[in-house]
Protein backbone atom coordinates (compact mmCIF):
# COMPACT_ATOMS: atom_id res chain seq x y z
CA UNK A 1 0.00 0.00 0.00
CA UNK A 2 1.42 3.05 -1.28
CA UNK A 3 1.72 6.26 1.67
CA UNK A 4 -1.31 8.45 1.78
CA UNK A 5 -1.17 12.19 1.64
CA UNK A 6 -2.77 14.59 3.58
CA UNK A 7 -4.84 18.13 2.74
CA UNK A 8 -1.83 19.58 4.22
CA UNK A 9 0.50 18.18 2.14
CA UNK A 10 1.81 15.84 4.73
CA UNK A 11 2.53 11.83 4.35
CA UNK A 12 2.17 9.36 6.28
CA UNK A 13 6.13 8.49 6.23
CA UNK A 14 6.02 12.24 7.39
CA UNK A 15 3.96 11.39 10.81
CA UNK A 16 5.64 7.84 10.55
CA UNK A 17 8.80 9.71 11.13
CA UNK A 18 7.16 11.38 14.47
CA UNK A 19 5.57 8.46 15.79
CA UNK A 20 9.46 7.10 15.57
CA UNK A 21 10.85 9.53 17.21
CA UNK A 22 8.46 8.92 19.94
CA UNK A 23 9.50 5.75 20.74
CA UNK A 24 12.08 4.47 23.21
CA UNK A 25 13.64 2.77 20.44
CA UNK A 26 14.16 5.87 18.58
CA UNK A 27 13.98 8.80 20.63
CA UNK A 28 16.77 11.06 20.68
CA UNK A 29 17.97 10.37 17.21
CA UNK A 30 18.36 13.41 14.84
CA UNK A 31 15.14 14.04 12.35
CA UNK A 32 16.89 13.47 9.40
CA UNK A 33 17.40 9.53 10.67
CA UNK A 34 13.86 9.18 11.64
CA UNK A 35 13.41 10.75 7.93
CA UNK A 36 15.77 8.01 6.57
CA UNK A 37 13.96 5.28 8.68
CA UNK A 38 10.48 6.19 7.59
CA UNK A 39 11.79 6.64 3.87
CA UNK A 40 12.51 2.28 3.84
CA UNK A 41 9.27 1.33 5.69
CA UNK A 42 6.62 -1.00 3.87
CA UNK A 43 3.32 -0.23 4.41
CA UNK A 44 1.08 -3.62 5.15
CA UNK A 45 -2.52 -4.22 6.19
CA UNK A 46 -3.29 -7.21 8.24
CA UNK A 47 -6.90 -8.48 8.39
CA UNK A 48 -8.27 -9.42 12.17
CA UNK A 49 -6.97 -12.95 12.91
CA UNK A 50 -4.36 -13.10 10.86
CA UNK A 51 -0.86 -14.24 11.88
CA UNK A 52 2.27 -11.72 11.48
CA UNK A 53 5.07 -13.82 12.61
CA UNK A 54 5.48 -16.81 14.21
CA UNK A 55 8.25 -18.18 17.17
CA UNK A 56 10.71 -19.83 15.49
CA UNK A 57 10.79 -17.66 11.80
CA UNK A 58 13.45 -15.55 11.06
CA UNK A 59 13.42 -12.15 12.25
CA UNK A 60 13.75 -10.33 8.87
CA UNK A 61 11.74 -7.14 9.83
CA UNK A 62 10.41 -4.95 12.94
CA UNK A 63 6.90 -3.52 12.74
CA UNK A 64 5.07 -0.19 13.75
CA UNK A 65 1.38 -0.35 14.81
CA UNK A 66 -0.23 2.76 12.66
CA UNK A 67 -3.92 1.40 13.50
CA UNK A 68 -5.67 -1.59 15.04
CA UNK A 69 -4.17 -3.73 17.39
CA UNK A 70 -1.75 -6.71 18.12
CA UNK A 71 -1.55 -9.70 20.51
CA UNK A 72 1.90 -11.55 21.27
CA UNK A 73 1.23 -14.77 22.20
CA UNK A 74 3.46 -17.84 24.16
CA UNK A 75 4.91 -20.18 21.79
CA UNK A 76 5.78 -24.19 23.39
CA UNK A 77 5.31 -25.82 26.53
CA UNK A 78 2.56 -25.63 28.85
CA UNK A 79 2.06 -21.64 28.18
CA UNK A 80 1.41 -22.74 24.29
CA UNK A 81 -1.17 -19.75 22.93
CA UNK A 82 -1.34 -17.50 26.30
CA UNK A 83 -2.20 -14.30 25.92
CA UNK A 84 1.24 -11.83 26.77
CA UNK A 85 0.81 -8.81 25.73
CA UNK A 86 -1.54 -6.72 23.52
CA UNK A 87 0.17 -4.03 21.16
CA UNK A 88 -1.53 -0.54 19.97
CA UNK A 89 -0.90 2.49 17.47
CA UNK A 90 2.87 3.77 18.40
CA UNK A 91 3.73 0.32 19.78
CA UNK A 92 6.62 -1.33 17.93
CA UNK A 93 7.25 -5.59 17.66
CA UNK A 94 9.86 -7.54 16.56
CA UNK A 95 12.69 -5.12 17.05
CA UNK A 96 14.60 -7.29 19.34
CA UNK A 97 15.10 -9.89 16.95
CA UNK A 98 16.03 -7.58 14.71
CA UNK A 99 18.72 -6.30 16.50
CA UNK A 100 19.96 -9.71 17.91
CA UNK A 101 19.33 -11.77 14.87
CA UNK A 102 17.88 -14.57 17.19
CA UNK A 103 14.63 -16.12 15.49
CA UNK A 104 11.30 -15.05 16.70
CA UNK A 105 10.35 -16.22 20.18
CA UNK A 106 6.51 -15.36 20.24
CA UNK A 107 3.83 -15.69 18.12
CA UNK A 108 1.52 -12.44 16.79
CA UNK A 109 -1.34 -12.17 15.46
CA UNK A 110 -3.83 -9.55 14.53
CA UNK A 111 -6.78 -8.89 17.05
CA UNK A 112 -8.91 -6.81 14.60
CA UNK A 113 -7.57 -5.09 11.23
CA UNK A 114 -4.49 -3.89 11.62
CA UNK A 115 -2.13 -1.35 9.25
CA UNK A 116 1.61 -1.57 9.65
CA UNK A 117 4.89 0.18 8.64
CA UNK A 118 7.33 -2.51 8.04
CA UNK A 119 11.32 -2.05 7.93
CA UNK A 120 13.14 -4.96 7.08
CA UNK A 121 16.62 -5.98 8.10
CA UNK A 122 18.23 -5.26 4.87
CA UNK A 123 16.73 -1.82 4.86
CA UNK A 124 17.13 -1.11 8.61
CA UNK A 125 20.92 -2.15 8.00
CA UNK A 126 21.44 0.15 5.22
CA UNK A 127 20.22 3.27 7.55
CA UNK A 128 22.65 1.99 10.68
CA UNK A 129 25.35 1.93 7.88
CA UNK A 130 24.83 5.55 6.88
CA UNK A 131 24.33 6.52 10.20
CA UNK A 132 26.61 5.72 13.01
CA UNK A 133 24.68 7.69 15.64
CA UNK A 134 22.21 5.47 15.45
CA UNK A 135 23.94 1.92 16.20
CA UNK A 136 25.29 4.87 19.30
CA UNK A 137 21.89 5.35 20.55
CA UNK A 138 20.17 1.65 19.74
CA UNK A 139 23.19 0.16 21.67
CA UNK A 140 22.60 2.80 24.84
CA UNK A 141 18.83 1.59 24.96
CA UNK A 142 19.87 -2.17 24.52
CA UNK A 143 21.95 -1.76 27.68
CA UNK A 144 19.46 0.55 29.30
CA UNK A 145 17.22 -2.33 29.15
CA UNK A 146 19.03 -5.41 30.09
CA UNK A 147 20.17 -3.37 33.29
CA UNK A 148 16.72 -2.57 34.10
CA UNK A 149 15.79 -6.99 33.32
CA UNK A 150 18.44 -7.05 36.00
CA UNK A 151 17.01 -4.46 38.69
CA UNK A 152 14.04 -4.02 40.65
CA UNK A 153 10.59 -3.82 38.54
CA UNK A 154 9.81 -0.32 36.98
CA UNK A 155 7.09 1.70 38.45
CA UNK A 156 4.26 1.56 35.79
CA UNK A 157 0.89 1.46 34.94
CA UNK A 158 -0.94 -0.36 32.73
CA UNK A 159 -2.14 1.30 29.43
CA UNK A 160 -6.00 1.86 29.27
CA UNK A 161 -7.96 0.74 26.61
CA UNK A 162 -9.26 3.07 23.89
CA UNK A 163 -11.93 0.81 22.17
CA UNK A 164 -14.97 -1.07 24.21
CA UNK A 165 -17.21 -3.51 23.00
CA UNK A 166 -20.69 -3.84 25.02
CA UNK A 167 -21.58 -7.21 24.22
CA UNK A 168 -25.13 -7.65 26.29
CA UNK A 169 -25.85 -11.02 27.84
CA UNK A 170 -29.93 -10.97 26.77
CA UNK A 171 -32.27 -8.61 25.98
CA UNK A 172 -33.12 -8.31 29.68
CA UNK A 173 -29.89 -5.85 30.01
CA UNK A 174 -30.57 -2.25 29.05
CA UNK A 175 -27.53 -2.12 27.18
CA UNK A 176 -28.73 1.17 25.12
CA UNK A 177 -28.71 3.23 28.29
CA UNK A 178 -25.32 1.28 29.48
CA UNK A 179 -23.66 2.27 26.24
CA UNK A 180 -25.24 6.07 26.65
CA UNK A 181 -23.82 6.47 29.98
CA UNK A 182 -20.59 5.18 29.52
CA UNK A 183 -19.70 7.10 26.35
CA UNK A 184 -20.46 10.48 28.58
CA UNK A 185 -18.37 9.07 31.04
CA UNK A 186 -15.80 8.82 28.50
CA UNK A 187 -16.44 12.43 27.33
CA UNK A 188 -14.74 13.53 30.12
CA UNK A 189 -11.36 12.57 29.05
CA UNK A 190 -11.63 12.99 25.64
CA UNK A 191 -13.65 13.12 22.42
CA UNK A 192 -16.11 9.50 22.39
CA UNK A 193 -18.41 8.39 20.07
CA UNK A 194 -20.44 5.71 20.30
CA UNK A 195 -21.34 3.44 16.66
CA UNK A 196 -24.30 1.11 16.89
CA UNK A 197 -24.93 -1.55 13.98
CA UNK A 198 -27.08 0.78 12.20
CA UNK A 199 -24.31 3.03 11.53
CA UNK A 200 -21.05 0.58 10.69
CA UNK A 201 -22.56 -2.46 10.20
CA UNK A 202 -21.94 -2.20 6.04
CA UNK A 203 -18.66 -0.50 6.67
CA UNK A 204 -15.09 -1.08 5.53
CA UNK A 205 -11.88 -1.29 8.13
CA UNK A 206 -10.73 2.10 6.81
CA UNK A 207 -14.26 3.49 7.68
CA UNK A 208 -13.43 2.12 11.41
CA UNK A 209 -9.84 3.48 11.62
CA UNK A 210 -10.82 6.91 11.08
CA UNK A 211 -13.35 6.77 13.30
CA UNK A 212 -10.71 5.79 15.80
CA UNK A 213 -8.04 7.65 14.85
CA UNK A 214 -10.77 10.48 14.93
CA UNK A 215 -11.70 9.73 18.70
CA UNK A 216 -9.69 9.01 21.66
CA UNK A 217 -12.32 6.50 22.98
CA UNK A 218 -15.13 4.30 20.89
CA UNK A 219 -17.89 2.36 22.06
CA UNK A 220 -19.02 -0.55 19.84
CA UNK A 221 -22.38 -1.99 20.87
CA UNK A 222 -22.59 -4.96 19.64
CA UNK A 223 -26.09 -7.70 19.98
CA UNK A 224 -26.97 -10.39 22.16
CA UNK A 225 -26.33 -13.09 19.27
CA UNK A 226 -23.56 -14.33 17.11
CA UNK A 227 -23.77 -12.19 13.99
CA UNK A 228 -21.26 -10.78 11.37
CA UNK A 229 -22.34 -7.49 13.70
CA UNK A 230 -20.75 -8.90 16.53
CA UNK A 231 -17.93 -10.34 15.94
CA UNK A 232 -17.05 -6.81 13.92
CA UNK A 233 -17.35 -5.41 16.94
CA UNK A 234 -15.31 -8.40 19.48
CA UNK A 235 -12.44 -7.64 16.49
CA UNK A 236 -12.65 -4.02 17.23
CA UNK A 237 -12.37 -4.31 20.82
CA UNK A 238 -9.37 -3.57 23.22
CA UNK A 239 -11.86 -4.48 26.19
CA UNK A 240 -15.08 -6.38 25.95
CA UNK A 241 -17.64 -5.51 28.70
CA UNK A 242 -19.63 -8.68 28.82
CA UNK A 243 -22.80 -6.75 30.37
CA UNK A 244 -25.24 -8.55 32.38
CA UNK A 245 -28.66 -7.62 34.77
CA UNK A 246 -27.33 -8.34 38.11
CA UNK A 247 -31.03 -9.52 39.20
CA UNK A 248 -31.51 -12.45 36.50
CA UNK A 249 -30.27 -16.27 36.48
CA UNK A 250 -26.28 -15.96 35.36
CA UNK A 251 -26.29 -17.26 32.23
CA UNK A 252 -23.20 -17.69 29.08
CA UNK A 253 -22.71 -15.14 26.14
CA UNK A 254 -24.35 -17.09 23.09
CA UNK A 255 -21.72 -14.75 20.57
CA UNK A 256 -18.85 -15.93 22.97
CA UNK A 257 -17.45 -19.94 23.04
CA UNK A 258 -18.33 -21.35 25.78
CA UNK A 259 -17.02 -22.67 28.25
CA UNK A 260 -13.59 -20.93 27.49
CA UNK A 261 -10.18 -19.83 29.11
CA UNK A 262 -9.81 -16.02 29.15
CA UNK A 263 -6.24 -15.87 29.86
CA UNK A 264 -6.09 -17.14 26.63
CA UNK A 265 -7.91 -14.58 25.21
CA UNK A 266 -6.52 -11.33 23.40
CA UNK A 267 -8.68 -8.82 24.63
CA UNK A 268 -9.53 -7.69 28.16
CA UNK A 269 -12.95 -9.17 29.71
CA UNK A 270 -15.06 -7.64 32.02
CA UNK A 271 -17.84 -8.27 33.66
CA UNK A 272 -20.26 -5.27 34.18
CA UNK A 273 -23.31 -6.15 36.44
CA UNK A 274 -25.93 -3.56 36.55
CA UNK A 275 -28.43 -3.57 38.73
CA UNK A 276 -31.73 -2.56 39.54
CA UNK A 277 -31.74 -0.88 42.71
CA UNK A 278 -29.24 -1.80 45.39
CA UNK A 279 -26.61 -4.97 45.27
CA UNK A 280 -28.13 -8.12 46.09
CA UNK A 281 -26.02 -10.39 48.12
CA UNK A 282 -24.40 -13.07 46.28
CA UNK A 283 -25.12 -11.55 43.02
CA UNK A 284 -21.44 -11.44 41.93
CA UNK A 285 -20.55 -14.78 42.99
CA UNK A 286 -23.37 -16.31 41.25
CA UNK A 287 -22.51 -14.63 37.76
CA UNK A 288 -18.59 -14.99 38.56
CA UNK A 289 -19.12 -18.64 38.66
CA UNK A 290 -18.20 -19.49 35.10
CA UNK A 291 -16.32 -16.13 34.72
CA UNK A 292 -13.71 -16.62 38.05
CA UNK A 293 -10.62 -15.03 36.23
CA UNK A 294 -12.27 -11.79 35.03
CA UNK A 295 -12.37 -8.18 36.77
CA UNK A 296 -16.23 -7.47 37.44
CA UNK A 297 -17.93 -3.67 38.32
CA UNK A 298 -21.01 -2.79 39.55
CA UNK A 299 -23.46 -0.43 38.00
CA UNK A 300 -26.24 1.39 39.79
CA UNK A 301 -26.26 5.28 39.51
CA UNK A 302 -23.89 8.15 37.09
CA UNK A 303 -20.94 7.91 39.69
CA UNK A 304 -20.75 4.11 39.27
CA UNK A 305 -20.13 5.47 35.26
CA UNK A 306 -17.53 7.69 35.84
CA UNK A 307 -15.87 5.62 37.98
CA UNK A 308 -15.46 2.49 35.34
CA UNK A 309 -14.69 5.06 32.96
CA UNK A 310 -11.48 5.67 35.08
CA UNK A 311 -11.06 1.83 35.50
CA UNK A 312 -11.35 1.03 31.62
CA UNK A 313 -8.76 4.28 30.69
CA UNK A 314 -6.05 3.82 33.49
CA UNK A 315 -7.35 6.57 35.50
CA UNK A 316 -8.74 4.74 38.66
CA UNK A 317 -7.17 6.00 42.17
CA UNK A 318 -6.04 3.30 44.08
CA UNK A 319 -6.08 4.11 48.05
CA UNK A 320 -3.83 1.76 49.79
CA UNK A 321 -4.23 2.16 53.85
CA UNK A 322 -1.82 0.65 56.42
CA UNK A 323 -2.03 -1.27 59.74
CA UNK A 324 -1.09 1.09 62.74
CA UNK A 325 -3.27 0.49 65.46
CA UNK A 326 -5.48 3.66 66.78
CA UNK A 327 -3.08 5.31 64.76
CA UNK A 328 -5.21 4.17 61.65
CA UNK A 329 -7.78 6.86 62.22
CA UNK A 330 -5.55 9.19 60.59
CA UNK A 331 -6.75 7.16 57.62
CA UNK A 332 -10.39 9.09 57.77
CA UNK A 333 -9.16 12.69 57.90
CA UNK A 334 -6.62 11.50 55.13
CA UNK A 335 -9.83 10.31 53.07
CA UNK A 336 -11.83 13.55 53.88
CA UNK A 337 -9.23 15.55 52.57
CA UNK A 338 -9.06 13.66 48.95
CA UNK A 339 -12.89 13.98 48.90
CA UNK A 340 -12.10 17.70 49.32
CA UNK A 341 -9.96 17.75 46.65
CA UNK A 342 -11.99 16.20 44.22
CA UNK A 343 -9.32 13.01 43.56
CA UNK A 344 -12.01 10.21 43.56
CA UNK A 345 -11.26 7.16 44.99
CA UNK A 346 -11.89 4.20 43.20
CA UNK A 347 -10.23 0.79 44.78
CA UNK A 348 -9.41 -0.01 48.17
CA UNK A 349 -7.04 -2.45 49.77
CA UNK A 350 -5.03 -2.46 53.50
CA UNK A 351 -3.96 -4.34 55.88
CA UNK A 352 -5.50 -4.46 59.16
CA UNK A 353 -7.05 -1.19 60.48
CA UNK A 354 -6.32 0.16 56.87
CA UNK A 355 -8.50 -3.10 55.65
CA UNK A 356 -11.38 -2.11 57.95
CA UNK A 357 -11.79 1.18 56.73
CA UNK A 358 -11.01 0.44 53.36
CA UNK A 359 -14.10 -1.51 53.03
CA UNK A 360 -16.18 1.22 54.92
CA UNK A 361 -15.43 3.19 51.84
CA UNK A 362 -15.78 0.30 49.40
CA UNK A 363 -19.34 0.09 50.93
CA UNK A 364 -19.69 3.91 50.32
CA UNK A 365 -20.24 4.83 53.86
CA UNK A 366 -19.93 8.57 54.00
CA UNK A 367 -17.81 10.65 55.90
CA UNK A 368 -19.67 11.27 58.70
CA UNK A 369 -20.85 7.09 59.07
CA UNK A 370 -16.95 6.18 58.68
CA UNK A 371 -16.74 8.63 61.64
CA UNK A 372 -19.82 7.96 63.62
CA UNK A 373 -19.20 3.77 63.42
CA UNK A 374 -15.18 3.79 63.52
CA UNK A 375 -15.83 6.01 67.26
CA UNK A 376 -18.39 3.36 68.20
CA UNK A 377 -16.69 0.60 67.58
CA UNK A 378 -13.26 1.59 68.68
CA UNK A 379 -13.62 4.01 71.32
CA UNK A 380 -16.64 3.29 72.87
CA UNK A 381 -17.36 -0.48 72.42
CA UNK A 382 -13.39 -1.13 73.54
CA UNK A 383 -13.10 -4.58 71.31
CA UNK A 384 -9.82 -5.77 73.22
CA UNK A 385 -11.90 -5.79 76.45
CA UNK A 386 -12.99 -9.31 76.42
CA UNK A 387 -9.83 -11.10 77.89
CA UNK A 388 -9.25 -15.01 78.15
CA UNK A 389 -6.87 -17.39 79.63
CA UNK A 390 -3.67 -16.70 77.03
CA UNK A 391 -4.16 -20.17 75.73
CA UNK A 392 -3.54 -18.86 72.55
CA UNK A 393 -4.17 -15.44 72.48
CA UNK A 394 -4.98 -12.82 75.40
CA UNK A 395 -8.17 -11.40 73.75
CA UNK A 396 -10.81 -13.87 72.83
CA UNK A 397 -12.18 -12.39 69.40
CA UNK A 398 -15.56 -12.66 70.40
CA UNK A 399 -16.22 -9.27 70.96
CA UNK A 400 -14.15 -7.94 67.39
CA UNK A 401 -16.22 -10.74 65.29
CA UNK A 402 -19.46 -9.47 66.46
CA UNK A 403 -18.43 -6.35 65.82
CA UNK A 404 -17.39 -7.05 62.45
CA UNK A 405 -20.38 -9.31 61.26
CA UNK A 406 -22.81 -5.86 62.74
CA UNK A 407 -21.04 -3.79 60.38
CA UNK A 408 -20.55 -5.27 57.56
CA UNK A 409 -23.51 -8.56 57.47
CA UNK A 410 -23.10 -11.38 55.05
CA UNK A 411 -21.73 -8.97 52.00
CA UNK A 412 -19.03 -10.59 50.60
CA UNK A 413 -15.93 -8.98 48.90
CA UNK A 414 -17.35 -9.18 45.73
CA UNK A 415 -20.90 -7.92 46.48
CA UNK A 416 -18.92 -4.31 47.67
CA UNK A 417 -19.65 -1.78 45.23
CA UNK A 418 -16.20 -0.42 44.76
CA UNK A 419 -13.59 -3.10 44.47
CA UNK A 420 -11.69 -4.10 47.73
CA UNK A 421 -8.85 -6.18 48.76
CA UNK A 422 -7.28 -6.87 52.37
CA UNK A 423 -4.17 -8.86 53.04
CA UNK A 424 -3.44 -11.04 55.76
CA UNK A 425 -0.17 -13.11 56.63
CA UNK A 426 -1.19 -17.21 56.12
CA UNK A 427 1.61 -18.47 58.92
CA UNK A 428 0.77 -22.38 57.36
CA UNK A 429 2.23 -21.29 53.75
CA UNK A 430 4.40 -18.62 55.05
CA UNK A 431 2.96 -16.14 52.43
CA UNK A 432 1.07 -13.03 52.51
CA UNK A 433 -2.69 -14.21 51.17
CA UNK A 434 -5.07 -11.52 49.40
CA UNK A 435 -8.75 -11.57 50.06
CA UNK A 436 -10.83 -10.41 47.10
CA UNK A 437 -13.47 -12.90 47.76
CA UNK A 438 -15.85 -14.34 50.41
CA UNK A 439 -16.86 -13.19 53.31
CA UNK A 440 -15.99 -10.09 54.19
CA UNK A 441 -16.31 -9.60 57.51
CA UNK A 442 -14.45 -12.83 58.42
CA UNK A 443 -11.35 -11.52 55.51
CA UNK A 444 -11.38 -8.44 57.73
CA UNK A 445 -10.98 -10.43 61.19
CA UNK A 446 -8.22 -12.14 59.48
CA UNK A 447 -5.92 -9.08 58.55
CA UNK A 448 -6.52 -7.83 62.16
CA UNK A 449 -5.70 -10.47 63.97
CA UNK A 450 -2.27 -9.44 65.74
CA UNK A 451 -0.34 -12.49 66.76
CA UNK A 452 -0.88 -12.48 70.51
CA UNK A 453 -3.37 -10.33 71.05
CA UNK A 454 -6.31 -11.92 69.06
CA UNK A 455 -7.11 -15.42 67.98
CA UNK A 456 -5.72 -16.65 64.18
CA UNK A 457 -8.23 -17.05 61.37
CA UNK A 458 -8.47 -20.87 60.17
CA UNK A 459 -9.54 -20.57 56.43
CA UNK A 460 -9.59 -24.34 54.80
CA UNK A 461 -7.27 -25.19 57.11
CA UNK A 462 -4.55 -22.47 57.17
CA UNK A 463 -4.01 -20.39 59.90
CA UNK A 464 -4.07 -16.58 58.76
CA UNK A 465 -2.91 -13.44 61.14
CA UNK A 466 -2.86 -9.87 61.32
CA UNK A 467 -1.35 -8.62 57.39
CA UNK A 468 0.97 -6.21 59.15
CA UNK A 469 3.04 -9.58 60.05
CA UNK A 470 4.46 -9.70 56.44
CA UNK A 471 3.09 -6.31 54.09
CA UNK A 472 1.75 -3.64 56.35
CA UNK A 473 1.47 -1.40 53.21
CA UNK A 474 -0.32 -3.82 50.28
CA UNK A 475 0.60 -1.34 47.19
CA UNK A 476 2.31 -4.06 45.23
CA UNK A 477 -1.21 -5.65 45.44
CA UNK A 478 -2.88 -2.57 44.11
CA UNK A 479 -0.19 -2.31 41.30
CA UNK A 480 -0.70 -5.96 40.27
CA UNK A 481 -4.51 -4.52 39.17
CA UNK A 482 -2.73 -2.17 36.47
CA UNK A 483 -6.02 0.87 36.93
CA UNK A 484 -4.05 3.89 37.54
CA UNK A 485 -2.16 5.87 40.40
CA UNK A 486 -1.70 4.98 43.39
CA UNK A 487 -2.14 6.59 46.84
CA UNK A 488 -0.46 4.89 49.95
CA UNK A 489 -0.92 6.12 53.44
CA UNK A 490 1.34 4.85 55.97
CA UNK A 491 -0.24 4.72 59.63
CA UNK A 492 2.21 2.55 61.10
CA UNK A 493 5.72 4.23 60.16
CA UNK A 494 6.81 6.63 63.21
CA UNK A 495 8.24 5.27 66.33
CA UNK A 496 5.97 3.06 68.20
CA UNK A 497 7.41 3.53 71.89
CA UNK A 498 10.38 3.58 73.76
CA UNK A 499 11.29 3.45 77.56
CA UNK A 500 13.86 5.13 80.07
CA UNK A 501 13.41 2.07 82.36
CA UNK A 502 16.52 0.27 82.63
CA UNK A 503 14.74 -3.03 84.09
CA UNK A 504 12.07 -4.87 82.41
CA UNK A 505 12.29 -8.13 83.56
CA UNK A 506 8.99 -9.10 85.14
CA UNK A 507 9.26 -8.68 89.52
CA UNK A 508 9.23 -11.06 92.08
CA UNK A 509 6.28 -10.96 94.01
CA UNK A 510 7.86 -9.06 96.52
CA UNK A 511 8.96 -6.07 94.46
CA UNK A 512 5.23 -5.43 92.70
CA UNK A 513 4.65 -2.47 94.73
CA UNK A 514 7.29 -0.99 93.00
CA UNK A 515 7.45 -2.04 90.41
CA UNK A 516 3.66 -1.19 89.33
CA UNK A 517 4.90 2.83 90.32
CA UNK A 518 7.48 2.83 87.23
CA UNK A 519 5.06 0.69 84.66
CA UNK A 520 3.92 3.78 83.34
CA UNK A 521 7.41 3.94 81.68
CA UNK A 522 7.66 0.68 80.28
CA UNK A 523 5.67 -0.97 77.25
CA UNK A 524 2.95 -3.18 78.70
CA UNK A 525 2.38 -7.01 76.79
CA UNK A 526 -0.31 -5.48 73.93
CA UNK A 527 2.31 -2.85 72.73
CA UNK A 528 5.12 -5.56 72.74
CA UNK A 529 2.55 -8.11 70.83
CA UNK A 530 1.42 -5.66 68.30
CA UNK A 531 4.46 -4.32 67.61
CA UNK A 532 6.15 -6.95 67.06
CA UNK A 533 3.38 -8.23 64.59
CA UNK A 534 4.43 -5.20 62.58
CA UNK A 535 8.22 -5.36 62.58
CA UNK A 536 8.94 -7.62 60.07
CA UNK A 537 7.23 -5.74 57.40
CA UNK A 538 9.04 -2.86 57.80
CA UNK A 539 11.70 -2.96 55.32
CA UNK A 540 8.75 -4.36 52.55
CA UNK A 541 6.88 -1.43 53.83
CA UNK A 542 9.79 1.00 52.70
CA UNK A 543 9.96 -0.04 49.71
CA UNK A 544 6.09 -0.27 48.81
CA UNK A 545 6.23 3.74 49.91
CA UNK A 546 8.63 3.63 46.69
CA UNK A 547 5.81 2.82 44.39
CA UNK A 548 3.28 5.30 45.51
CA UNK A 549 2.19 8.59 43.07
CA UNK A 550 1.29 9.92 46.58
CA UNK A 551 3.15 9.36 49.76
CA UNK A 552 1.08 9.87 53.09
CA UNK A 553 3.35 9.69 56.31
CA UNK A 554 0.98 11.80 58.77
CA UNK A 555 2.91 12.83 61.94
CA UNK A 556 1.45 9.84 64.65
CA UNK A 557 4.25 9.50 67.09
CA UNK A 558 2.45 11.61 69.99
CA UNK A 559 -0.34 8.96 69.82
CA UNK A 560 0.32 5.53 71.05
CA UNK A 561 -0.92 2.43 68.99
CA UNK A 562 -3.53 1.45 71.93
CA UNK A 563 -5.20 4.44 72.54
CA UNK A 564 -8.03 4.55 71.27
CA UNK A 565 -9.27 7.53 72.55
CA UNK A 566 -6.43 9.53 70.85
CA UNK A 567 -9.53 9.63 68.00
CA UNK A 568 -10.00 13.20 67.07
CA UNK A 569 -6.74 13.61 67.43
CA UNK A 570 -5.48 10.92 64.85
CA UNK A 571 -8.54 12.11 62.47
CA UNK A 572 -6.92 15.74 62.26
CA UNK A 573 -3.27 14.91 62.03
CA UNK A 574 -4.19 12.97 58.98
CA UNK A 575 -6.58 15.58 57.51
CA UNK A 576 -4.21 18.48 57.55
CA UNK A 577 -1.03 16.76 56.67
CA UNK A 578 -2.67 15.50 53.38
CA UNK A 579 -4.40 18.43 52.70
CA UNK A 580 -0.72 20.29 52.45
CA UNK A 581 0.57 17.03 50.56
CA UNK A 582 -2.50 17.58 48.37
CA UNK A 583 -1.33 21.28 47.38
CA UNK A 584 2.39 20.24 46.84
CA UNK A 585 1.16 18.04 44.43
CA UNK A 586 2.46 19.00 40.79
CA UNK A 587 -0.15 19.89 38.22
CA UNK A 588 0.86 16.94 36.45
CA UNK A 589 0.26 14.13 38.98
CA UNK A 590 -1.66 12.02 37.32
CA UNK A 591 -4.10 12.42 40.16
CA UNK A 592 -5.11 15.60 38.82
CA UNK A 593 -5.97 13.32 35.26
CA UNK A 594 -7.91 11.04 36.99
CA UNK A 595 -10.12 13.75 38.87
CA UNK A 596 -10.79 15.34 35.30
CA UNK A 597 -10.35 18.44 33.69
CA UNK A 598 -12.03 20.38 36.03
CA UNK A 599 -10.23 19.26 39.30
CA UNK A 600 -7.49 22.18 39.53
Amino acid sequence: MSPGIFEDGRTLRDELAVLLGEMPLFSGLPPAVLSAIAAVAEWLSLPGGAVLFSAGEPADALYVVLSGSLAVLAAGGRAQGRFLARLAAGDTVGEMGLISGHPRTANVVALRNTELARISVRAFNDVLRREPEAVWRIAQLMVSRLERMDGPPPRAHVRGACTFTVLPQSLEVDFAGFSTGLVKALGQFGRTELVWNARGATHTSQWFNNIESSNDFVVYVAEPTPNRWTKLCERQADALLLLARAESPAGSWAALRWPHDQTLTPQRWELVLVHDSGIETGAAARWLTNLPQIPHHHVQSAPDYARLARMLTGRAVGLVLSGGGARGFAHIGAIKALQEAGIPIDLLGGTSMGAILGAGVAARWNLQELTERFRYYFVESRPLRDYTLPFISLVSGHKVSRLLFEAFGETAIEDLPLAHFCVSANLTSGHTHVHRRGELWRALRASVSVPGVLPPVVLDGEVLVDGGAMNNLPVDVMLELGRGPVIGCDAGADRAFATHGGEIDVPLPWQIMRWLKARRQLPNIFQILWRTGMVNSSAQTAAQRDRTDLLLRPPLAAIDMLNWRAFDQAVQAGYEYTVRRIDELPDDSPLWRSAGPSSR
